[in-house]
């Protein structure tokens, strides 16, 4: 394997450090759609799901174009609320944060439904007879039996943020040091007659990071399945 540099170490490292505030940031709008989805009947339910659903069926170039226009200086949310607060998400870290957790949050929505609609209704409604309101019921309730599913959830959307390509290179660029992340790193070394060996170690990186996570995760779920 070829003697990394401070070019691939910074890939590496900004990789890790993109999918865990990705993940982190999504978490809590990604439990309580879930919550809505699972509970709740109300007008705009399909189109809501759909929605969320989006990003797994729209290509990541599309959604990157998207989030450009939106975010960017001549966006709406870019030109009446960023730039007046003075800041600036385009062509930095804090971009791949927000296009990472829009791809991956309909993988992390859809895990923890799945924990959701797996609990026992008259639980929930046993909280509300001992009087219990819908917030305490949700904390007290429904987020411990859904843990499995948040868990399932946050390990896919982790992973898959390490892998997110398209949408991050169109908000984020590909600036070696300040936004290149192991993919894009990928890609340039991929391009290069001389880069083919460093393409494979960090090919080999991407392997060991999502081979731990996988485990983790793994390990977890039977720690969670022993303690019931």
């Amino acid at each position: 394997m070829p003697e990394f540099t401070a070019a691939e170490y910074s890939a590496i490292l900004l990789s890790l450090k993109v999918s865990m505030v990705a993940t982190l940031l999504a978490l809590p709008f990604g439990f309580l759609l879930a919550y809505l989805m699972t509970f709740y009947q109300f007008r705009g339910k399909v189109a809501l799901d759909v929605l969320i659903n989006l990003p797994l069926t729209l290509p990541p170039v599309v959604i990157g174009y998207l989030l450009l226009l939106l975010l960017g200086q001549q966006g709406f949310i870019g030109r009446h609320i960023l730039q007046p607060l003075g800041i600036k998400v385009i062509f930095t870290w804090k971009a791949a944060v927000i296009a990472t957790a829009v791809v991956g949050m309909p993988l992390l929505v859809r895990s923890i439904r799945i924990g959701m609609e797996s609990i026992d209704l008259g639980l929930i409604h046993a909280s509300r007879t001992l009087g219990a309101g819908p917030f305490d019921s949700m904390l007290t309730v429904v987020m411990p039996l859904a843990l499995r599913g948040i868990l399932a959830g946050s390990a896919l959307m982790f992973g898959r943020g390490l892998g997110e390509f398209g949408a991050t290179i169109i908000v984020a660029g590909n600036m070696p040091g300040v936004t290149q992340t192991i993919p894009l790193a990928i890609y340039d070394y991929a391009g290069s007659p001389s880069g083919d060996s460093m393409a494979k170690a960090l090919c080999v990186v991407a392997v060991i990071i999502s081979v731990a996570v996988l485990l983790c995760h793994e390990y977890l779920g039977r720690r969670m399945i022993r303690a019931d």
